[in-house]
């Protein structure tokens, strides 16, 4: 069903003002849907050594080598939110969130990354703030893993090395014992293909393993072993508590160039590599054989091993049925191709040559301030149904949907305004065509630490001033607009036409 809005630009009242919602609405989420923003411990938390923390492998190497990122800025401060925290609170309660996912800091909780020294002050910042969020009825959605590996891991060969599958275990078991009376929605891996592919592939972020076509699929297999583990121990000694553990993967939807079978094949070979690799094993037992086909002929086709390393029946045994929930982070389409010009484009061994396809975006679709990002809420409805139809319809939480900025754009946002508008009513339609898709967490919170790209990417609904020491947070209009979403339950509202003057509310 395509029920699609006609988006106009339109003015705002007062920041708090009432909006008038048309009579005839077609289209609402229910009042049990879980509307939230997300964020990262590394991106906004600073407070680097604080406290007894520990290093991870982005402290380490971002001070060793300050180029690794654009700007050459780091985290060490960022949004300041180990300080901070109420405040960021109080901003989640004028949205009117139902939730926030945030991730633990594995080295705050654990320095060293193992259990030889537990922390009790990263263990007691980490209660405070879980009780702060629920006495203002905000539910936590904690991530464990969120990149920032223990410097001793990374340097032994990070996720290439089966024994941080074990270590991660143990650290999860610290978790859940820690905090799992109050928290009841847990998040094992974040994004396996961007973690691997630009980790252990490209070598572009910490540990910085550049092993193209080998240390990717390495990397990938031991995070569902990983992610299997944590998932294990939550079943056998905490299911008790009452809560759930899902895998958060990113997606986005590949659309064919041409309707040529060569088009049609590289669309499903994408949802191979990128989706498929992760949630295949864990929904179906094994990986999807078009991947091991191709990447079994790349292989004899270079006269190369074969890089791929196959699960043993055990092992799939183990990944397979892992999931209460499963976690998306979408951003964007891609279309696909495959024709000559794909020959030799590629590295081999690579990734890139085992997939073998090219993708570029559609420049009819509506810019970010960014090339390497359009929005395409078409592309999002397809692939909550692909969803759907692929792996029987398991809940699904949007863990992250987001549009950057530049810094020039300031505070009146309406591309991202647009955005969010869009793809929630894209949401709507594939909840009414039976997505059984259950929460949406908008990236994110606040403008923060964008890995290697640091500073210059703004994804927040809340604008902030790193050079305020105070690290002032200010309400763009897109806060405001997914506030009302939030109140109303709808994107199908006007706002009172009177004149505005733009007063963002300031924390």
């Amino acid at each position: 069903m395509w029920l699609w809005t006609v988006l106009v630009f339109f003015a705002l009242p007062q920041v708090d003002g009432d909006v008038v919602v048309t009579p005839e609405l077609e289209k609402r989420f229910p009042d049990n849907f879980s509307f939230g923003v997300s964020s990262s411990a590394y991106q906004i938390e600073g407070s680097w050594n604080v406290d007894g923390k520990g290093l991870s492998t982005w402290d380490f190497y971002l001070h060793k080598q300050p180029d690794i990122v654009e700007d050459c800025t780091n985290a060490d401060v960022t949004t300041d939110s180990y300080r901070l925290f109420k405040r960021d609170i109080q901003m989640l309660k004028h949205l009117g969130v139902k939730s926030y996912r945030f991730s633990l800091s594995w080295t705050r909780i654990l320095p060293d990354g193992t259990t030889n020294h537990i922390n009790p002050r990263g263990i007691a910042h980490y209660r405070k703030f879980i009780d702060l969020l629920l006495e203002n009825d905000i539910l936590p959605f904690v991530t464990l893993y969120h990149w920032d590996l223990p410097i001793a891991f990374g340097k032994n060969g990070g996720w290439l090395n089966e024994n941080t599958v074990d270590r991660f275990g143990d650290y999860a078991r610290v978790a859940f014992s820690a905090f799992g009376d109050k928290v009841k929605n847990w998040i094992t891996i974040n994004e396996p293909f961007i973690h691997c592919l630009f980790s252990y592939e490209l070598g572009l972020h910490p540990p910085l393993i550049k092993s193209p076509g080998k240390g990717f699929y390495e990397c990938g297999r031991n995070l569902l072993l990983g992610h299997a583990k944590a998932y294990h121990i939550y079943d056998a000694e905490f299911r008790f508590q009452g809560g759930k553990v899902g895998l958060v993967v990113d997606a986005q939807w590949p659309i064919a160039a041409s309707r040529s079978e060569e088009d049609a094949e590289a669309v499903k070979d994408y949802l191979a590599f990128y989706v498929g690799q992760y949630l295949d094993p864990v929904f179906k037992g094994d990986y999807p054989q078009r991947l091991t086909a191709r990447v079994v002929a790349t292989s004899t086709r270079e006269g190369t091993e074969f890089r791929l390393r196959p699960f043993s029946e055990e092992e799939k045994k183990y990944i397979h049925g892992t999931y209460d929930f499963v976690g998306i982070n979408h951003y964007n389409s891609v279309v696909v191709y495959r024709n000559e010009s794909v020959n030799g484009m590629y590295e081999e061994p690579s990734f890139y040559d085992d997939v073998g396809i090219g993708t570029y975006m559609d420049d009819s679709w509506p810019a970010s301030s960014f090339d390497s990002m359009r929005a395409n809420a078409p592309g999002f409805y397809s692939l909550l149904l692909y969803l759907k139809d692929t792996y029987n319809n398991p809940v699904v939480f949007i863990t992250e949907n987001g549009f950057p900025l530049s810094s020039a754009e300031g505070l009146d946002d309406w591309k991202k305004v647009n955005y969010i508008r869009n793809y929630l009513d894209a949401l709507m339609d594939a909840r009414a065509d039976g997505s059984n898709c259950q929460g949406y967490f908008f990236w994110s919170l606040m403008d923060s630490f964008e890995w290697t790209s640091g500073y210059g990417y703004k994804f927040g609904l809340y604008q902030v001033d790193f050079d305020d020491p105070d690290k002032k947070r200010t309400a763009r209009k897109s806060a405001l607009v997914y506030k009302e979403i939030i109140r109303t339950g709808t994107t199908d509202f006007n706002y009172n036409p009177d004149p505005y003057q733009y007063n963002g509310t300031v924390y």
